[in-house]
């Protein structure tokens, strides 16, 4: 059984935009630490093989970050190859133009489809990097020839994205590639698709940077054994979470719902909707002090808007009038349930979206 690390997209370097300066820096020194956490994994996995799909680095890259990339490859015993993508291509100053790559490491850096053979592992791996921001089709018309029983390629490009300029990917060119396993980057969600005879999968990014990457984040397990397997393993980076909450009868309990109970360095936005009084979102923060990278969203609307159209000579006005007499019963219970209606009633007229409690 062969087994290959496959990771893509660290984006070391880049700006961490929409965080206050302490959350910026704490999320850069996170991701300075992933090249050291992913080539970890795959020594503890004893892999055979480590591919990078590009967008390592999010452009011109420090000297001191491209150092750290490089002793982490180099403390490897296994060949590591690289497809560069948009974000790191094949320039002049190019983080792979500058010296210090070790033996283990190969770089694909031309805008063509290029094979190494490992005959230790019966394989062959076939890759290409960018030149320049976009790069074209490189599967169209490719088909993977050598005599090996494993043909595995690495690329940076987005499936099934025939409008895109970052090397677009067809399911029939996939077919036709004669590639059992296709290691993708570029889509930061990760991913996979089987198509004819080859398996074609993306990790995703290892690490979120913004509540557009949610969720838990990491690498790509792949076996080649009778057949091929890809195994999605998450890493221990921190993780966004975007949560709505509706507001009941209290906004603590809605929240403590959606909020782990002890210490978390993960990153939660939560907005609250709903009807109910004003919510005291500084007496939430301070409840909510283990939590630090936390944001509070109210979107919610005073109760009396329940009943803003209750005089109204209408089928509306007629349904909140009755509900409205209903929430003054003397039973507190059908108050309740009087309340109940008429808020999801309310979030159903309003377009929002209903959860029950």
């Amino acid at each position: 059984m062969i087994k290959i690390l496959h990771s893509a997209d660290w984006h070391l370097d880049a700006p961490m935009r929409g965080h206050s300066e302490s959350e910026s820096a704490y999320l850069r020194q996170e991701l300075s630490k992933l090249p050291q956490k992913i080539c970890r994994l795959c020594a503890q996995e004893q892999c055979d093989l480590l591919l990078l799909s590009g967008d390592l680095f999010d452009g011109k890259a420090a000297p001191v970050t491209v150092k750290a990339v490089q002793n982490a490859l180099a403390e490897l015993s296994v060949p590591v190859l690289i497809a560069p993508g948009n974000h790191d291509c094949i320039t002049p100053d190019s983080p792979y133009a500058q010296p210090g790559w070790s033996e283990n490491v190969h770089i694909f850096k031309e805008a063509k489809m290029q094979s190494i053979a490992f005959p230790a592992l019966d394989l062959r791996v076939y890759g290409a990097g960018y030149e320049a921001m976009d790069c074209p089709a490189l599967l169209k018309g490719f088909h993977a020839d050598g005599g090996e029983k494993w043909q595995i390629g690495v690329l940076h490009g987005e499936m099934e994205g025939s409008n895109t300029p970052y090397c677009p990917i067809s399911r029939d060119q996939l077919r036709n590639s004669n590639l059992q396993y296709l290691a993708l980057g570029h889509i930061h969600k990760g991913g996979s698709l089987r198509t004819g005879s080859s398996l074609c999968a993306w990790p995703g990014c290892p690490m979120g940077r913004g509540f557009d990457e949610l969720g838990a984040k990491g690498v790509i397990l792949v076996t080649l054994d009778e057949t091929v397997q890809a195994a999605f393993m998450p890493i221990d980076t921190p993780r966004f979470y975007d949560e709505e909450v509706v507001v009941g009868e209290s906004a603590h309990g809605a929240l403590a719902n959606v909020l782990p109970a002890l210490e978390s360095q993960d990153f939660y936005r939560v907005t609250f909707t709903g009807y109910c009084p004003p919510i005291d979102l500084d007496s939430l923060y301070s409840a909510f002090s283990h939590i630090p990278h936390l944001t509070l969203r109210d979107n919610t609307l005073p109760e009396q808007d329940l009943w803003g159209t209750a005089d109204e000579d209408s089928l509306e006005g007629v349904f909140f009038s009755m509900l409205q007499q209903a929430s003054q019963d003397e039973n507190p219970a059908k108050q309740e349930r009087a309340k109940l209606a008429a808020r999801i009633a309310r979030q159903i007229l309003d377009g929002q979206e209903v959860k029950l409690p």
